[in-house]
């Protein structure tokens, strides 16, 4: 029994001994964080230290009242001048332009009409709801049929128009209700 009792201390001190090593190992640990965590802290004292000595001085703070009341001396002779208000309205730009060099009115006819197709359809009735649709918005289109080497077509046709404004307005509620057109020009006869 000895011998077993020998065999148990001798391994409750090699147990002991390794805990002791573990404890070390955790002990240093800890010293290492601590001078780590003091190196950064002092890092950081130090930098803020650097910046608030690299600051400008400040001025006395003034109360508002000073500030508002306070005019400068010479203000005169510190604000800018703008000379072009006065210089502006005198000057004249005079451009020499030939009479045929001057683009003609958008209004004034060339010789041929413009017409809106709204769509173009194979069977009439789709024809006859899209002209109710383009009704309803307050245009006059009409149904052209037509036909060609691909049958029978039949167009929804908006025009002609007076001028390119009118043209335009007629454009702009067809896209307003979401219906493509496309503009034709037609030569007159």
């Amino acid at each position: 029994m000895a011998a077993s009792g020998t065999a148990k201390s001798r391994s409750g001190q090699r147990r002991q001994g390794a805990s002791r090593g573990n404890g070390d190992t955790t002990d240093s640990m800890s010293r290492v964080l601590r001078w780590y965590a003091g190196g950064v802290a002092s890092g950081m004292f130090l930098s803020f230290m650097f910046y608030l000595v690299t600051l400008p001085p400040s001025e006395p703070a003034a109360d508002g009242n000073d500030l508002v009341n306070a005019v400068p001396s010479g203000s005169a002779e510190q604000q800018p001048r703008f000379d072009f208000f006065e210089m502006l309205p005198q000057q004249r730009i005079e451009v020499e332009v030939a009479p045929g060099d001057l683009p003609g009115s958008r209004d004034q006819p060339d010789g041929s009409t413009y017409l809106l197709q709204a769509g173009s359809f194979r069977h009439a009735e789709d024809a006859d709801r899209r002209r109710a649709e383009l009704l309803l918005l307050g245009l006059e289109p009409r149904v052209e049929e037509t036909s060609g080497s691909n049958g029978r077509w039949f167009r929804v046709i908006m025009g002609p128009f007076d001028s390119r404004s009118k043209m335009a307005a007629a454009r702009s509620l067809t896209a307003q209700q979401s219906i493509d057109t496309l503009l034709l020009k037609r030569s007159a006869p």
